[in-house]
């Protein structure tokens, strides 16, 4: 039986959710990390700094992210970067997630069951 709480990392673009999910989890008792993947130059820091037990990927279009961000939208390049920088993150990743049309429940949802594995 595992004494410790199951480590997660939740790692995506900007405005694809990781900020919300992460109470979500804290609440019922999983240890988050979020590494910051997408402004980091390093491919692999989501492994370094948080050695977690799970890594999900929250992803989202770059057209959603206006929506979400209307006053600080990320430009196409600046998105492109992102998606680059997360790239070994995204290969590596336990579950991949759009959340381009999903709602935070949702979102919460689909995670949670993944998660019911660990």
């Amino acid at each position: 039986m595992k004494t410790t709480p199951t480590r997660v990392a939740i790692v995506g673009p900007c405005a694809s959710g990781k900020s919300t999910l992460k109470p979500v989890l804290l609440e019922r008792g999983y240890e988050v990390r979020m590494p910051v993947q997408e402004h980091s130059y390093v491919p692999s820091m989501w492994q370094k700094l948080s050695k977690p037990d799970v890594l999900i990927f929250l992803d989202v279009s770059v057209e959603e992210t206006a929506v979400r961000r209307p006053k600080n939208p990320s430009p196409p390049a600046y998105y492109a970067e992102q998606q680059h920088r997360l790239a070994h993150a995204r290969e590596h990743c336990d579950f991949y997630l759009d959340t381009s049309t999903l709602s935070p429940e949702q979102v919460r949802e689909g995670v949670l069951t993944f998660l019911c594995k660990f």
